[in-house]
């Protein structure tokens, strides 16, 4: 664990690791290799997977259970019309419909929202994680080590720190993760992550490498007090799509997983009884009873404490999971809450500092763009726009004059510029929205202050294509 300045680094002593930071005994893995051995271990037990579908609506019985989902339409034009390939979208109807979607799901926005399932809950409080891999050196490879920094390039006003894990073959991948309750609308989540690149004891584990891939994506900062309601008439919402992340730790996977599997088990019980389209509430019972509720638990404090300051956050980190446990209290005593969503912290430009970003080398640091083709990102060309607005004169009238237009920063891979409005002249801009770029991150879609942006399924299936991630 390093604690950054701009060229120095204090690493953590061994003796003064907080737990949440020890990985010894874990796996360093591919998650994509995993869910590709997953999907055949599946399709071998009989599952039917459908790649290149996207569940686009949520169907619902005239009891207002949940019905089950239907595919998107294919073959639409940018008009909205029909084409020569136009094929109408599947319903897939079901006993109990499972959302598995992560981090703001857009149908499981839909029925959280439609059956109040936040109600009397905190807040969900999200962040981007920005990752690379790389194939270095074979001298430099050092498959097991794990770092964590915190610190630089981040100043006081924002939460966030970077990851780096060394894997087999040569390879190291590495990321960066930053609150999306942060305030100064000119911060670039991306060229902070560029930037943390450079520092010395991040650049000396890649240097002399290639960049493979590159990819981005929101995450839950997983408090159990936001997690919401998690079954409803007909369904489920799982992993972190519901919120089962554990921030403390970087890690959502053993929680998706988990989830998935109680969830499961409660379907396969109420299958087996002949019931269909109620609630599956020994899904909650059993997470209540599980290890998964109580790591949670434990580590609920943990977001919150960075809410009320970062010197806060580490101060407290260290109290919870490094003295705690030394006297034998496995599990802090207090509970804090948090009532603020992340797109009402950003403040107007000229309140902040504006910052002033490092041209990309090409070598360590890269471009957008650069970075979207490396994710293996597609969509088809002709298909109408999946990122919508409500009010089409909000980015400029309300973002741009008083925020800067920060969904120009925000987005890490180049989807909305502002350009020259030709059609109206004198200086005047438009937002663009460059949607074959979109690596479905969904930042957009909690950090708009406004709200005004609505991600939803594209055609087919389009997005990044993580191979080795």
């Amino acid at each position: 664990m390093l604690f950054l300045s701009e060229t120095g680094a204090t690493r953590t002593p061994d003796w003064l690791m907080p737990r949440n930071f020890d990985n010894h005994g874990c796996y360093v893995i591919s998650l994509g290799a995993l869910t590709q051995w997953l999907g055949e271990q599946a399709e071998a037990l009989g599952v039917e997977i459908f790649p290149g579908f996207a569940a686009a609506e949520v169907l619902y019985n005239k009891d207002g259970s949940v019905k089950g989902v239907a595919t998107g339409n294919m073959g639409v034009g940018k008009d909205g019309e029909p084409t020569d390939a136009f094929q109408i979208g599947m319903e897939l109807h079901a006993k109990y419909t499972v959302f598995a979607e992560g981090a703001r799901g857009h149908l499981g926005k839909q029925v959280i929202e439609r059956f109040k399932l936040d109600e009397g809950k905190d807040a969900q409080t999200f962040a981007i994680g920005i990752k690379e891999l790389w194939e270095i050196p074979a001298h430099q490879a050092k498959p097991g080590l794990v770092v964590h920094t915190a610190g630089w390039p981040l100043n006081d006003d924002a939460f966030g720190g970077g990851f780096l894990y060394h894997l087999k073959d040569n390879k190291v991948t590495l990321g960066y993760v930053i609150g999306l309750d942060y305030a100064n609308p000119w911060m670039s989540p991306f060229e902070e992550m560029q930037r943390w690149k450079t520092h010395p004891a991040i650049k000396v584990h890649i240097e002399g490498g290639k960049r493979l891939s590159y990819g981005a994506r929101a995450l839950n900062n997983g408090t159990p007090q936001a997690l919401p309601k998690t079954v409803f008439p007909g369904g489920a919402l799982v992993g972190c799509d519901a919120g089962f992340l554990n921030a403390a730790r970087i890690k959502g996977s053993h929680a998706a997983i988990k989830s998935g599997m109680l969830c499961a088990e409660a379907a396969f019980e109420a299958v087996a009884a002949g019931r269909q389209s109620d609630e599956l509430t020994a899904f909650e019972t059993g997470f209540k009873a599980s290890w998964l509720h109580e790591e949670l638990w434990t580590y609920r404090n943990f977001k919150n404490w960075f809410k009320k300051s970062p010197f806060m956050g580490k101060l407290m980190t260290g109290v919870e999971h490094w003295l705690l446990p030394k006297v034998g209290v496995d599990s802090p005593p207090w509970t804090l809450h948090n009532t603020v969503k992340d797109h009402t912290k950003l403040r107007p430009a000229t309140e902040m500092a504006q910052i002033s970003y490092p041209k990309p080398d090409g070598v360590i640091t890269f471009d957008r763009l650069s970075s979207v083709f490396v994710s293996n990102t597609n969509h088809a060309e002709e298909q109408p726009p999946h990122l919508t607005l409500k009010n089409a004169t909000v980015p400029v009238q309300v973002n741009l004059a008083k925020f800067a237009g920060p969904e120009s920063r925000y987005c890490p891979a180049g989807v909305y510029e502002f350009v020259p409005d030709e059609a109206k002249g004198g200086g005047a801009q438009r937002l663009q929205i460059n949607a074959q770029n979109c690596v479905h991150c969904k930042t957009c879609d909690i950090k708009d202050p406004t709200q005004n942006i609505v991600w939803i399924a594209p055609e087919s299936g389009g997005g990044p294509n993580y191979t080795e991630m």
